[in-house]
């Protein structure tokens, strides 16, 4: 009598297991939406401010960007851009605001360009 009782109170515990999975919500990872054109919009060389001549970073929906004639493909990993192409990978970091910092050391030093992206066109205030 005593295995009885096991195996129904055993029974009892893996089908509530299995209503408990099977009935929870289930939830997917939200991606974050990089892709887009991004404008220069401040860069600093040593730590001083310049006047931002960058051209445009863009990241396109299929996972491939381009950079003054820099071509490759990006891979968003948590907070972080992976950029690369067959010879060269560097990362930038995605900052709130719809801003991407790319941190590289060129002939001056370190350099520092944030590029921000538009959501809004200008001049648009109607919703639909």
């Amino acid at each position: 009598m005593g295995y009885a009782r096991v195996g129904l109170a055993m029974a009892r515990c893996v089908a509530a297991t299995a209503i408990v999975v099977f009935l929870t919500p289930q939830s997917r990872a939200q991606t974050v939406g990089v892709s887009g054109r991004y404008q220069c919009a401040q860069a600093k060389v040593r730590g001083k401010v310049i006047p931002c001549k960058a051209a445009p970073l863009i990241l396109k929906n299929d996972g491939r960007f381009e950079l003054r004639g820099w071509e490759g493909s990006y891979l968003v990993s948590g907070q972080w851009v992976e950029l690369s192409d067959s010879l060269v990978k560097t990362r930038a970091k995605i900052e709130p605001g719809h801003k991407i910092v790319l941190r590289y050391y060129g002939k001056h030093g370190l350099v520092e360009v944030t590029y921000e992206r538009r959501v809004a066109e200008m001049g648009k205030t109607a919703l639909s």
